[in-house]
């Protein structure tokens, strides 16, 4: 059994440094780089990818909304064809470092509320995945397991990667419960560990259907993000599942 676990990064500002991802790359197969407009900027972008590159981790572009003060994660509502634009700009952003550092853009992975809301709302959905087709047919498209998102990237000719958190909590539905609520990420190590090990050999009950895991996200903002991710992929490894990119 094989399986990527990715993390988002670049999410710092200049000076500003927001996680630690240093401490983390050495851990992870692929890294979702943040665009510029809910982190993220010009430099940031060339030293995360030149990072990624150092590691041989795979990079992709991780475009959120336009929402810097609220990291990406309050919601917007604007026309499918403004989304489509919206997240292609972003892909041509990232790909462009990813160019010049003589690296292949890999998979494109929405952040923080366009991701959350492309779970259901299947018209952005479809915006997004047309963004990642219309710039290049062969990018993986990443999304919740089970979600539209994934669904509209199948029915686009897309190849999708069905995601899973191992430091968020899920609904009964399979959709990520809101940060907002009590015990909504998970924060230990320790039982990070243990819930990518059941997201990787059990996978998702999303809706009506069971849906395989084939990556895992850890966001670099947790304070045990470094931590999580070393003892993540020990785990992984001693349960015989191997890590690997998409």
């Amino acid at each position: 059994m094989k399986i990527d676990l990715n993390c988002d990064l670049g999410e710092s500002f200049g000076r500003y440094t927001l996680g630690d991802d240093a401490a983390i790359m050495p851990y992870i197969t692929s890294a979702n780089i943040a665009c510029g407009f809910h982190a993220g900027d010009a430099s940031v972008m060339q030293a995360t990818v030149r990072l990624a590159k150092r590691h041989g981790v795979a990079v992709g572009a991780h475009p959120g909304w336009p929402d810097l003060q609220g990291f990406g994660r309050r919601e917007m509502s604007v026309s499918a064809e403004e989304a489509e634009a919206l997240v292609l700009y972003q892909i041509g952003a990232l790909a462009a470092f990813a160019r010049a550092e003589g690296v292949d853009l890999r998979h494109v992975k929405p952040h923080g509320a366009l991701y959350n809301q492309a779970v259901k709302d299947r018209l952005l959905a479809q915006a997004i995945a047309r963004a990642v087709r219309r710039f290049d047919r062969e990018l993986v498209l990443v999304g919740l397991a089970g979600s539209a998102l994934v669904e509209a990237g199948l029915g686009l000719g897309l190849r999708v990667a069905n995601e899973g958190f191992p430091d968020r909590a899920y609904n009964p539905d399979g959709t990520l419960m809101s940060r907002s609520r009590p015990g909504a990420l998970i924060e230990s190590p320790e039982q990070v560990a243990s819930h990518a090990v059941r997201l990787a050999t059990e996978g998702i009950r999303f809706g009506e259907n069971q849906v395989r895991v084939e990556t895992l996200c850890l966001h670099g903002d947790n304070p045990s993000a470094s931590s999580n991710a070393k003892k993540l992929r020990e785990a992984l490894e001693q349960n015989g599942i191997e890590v690997s990119a998409l």
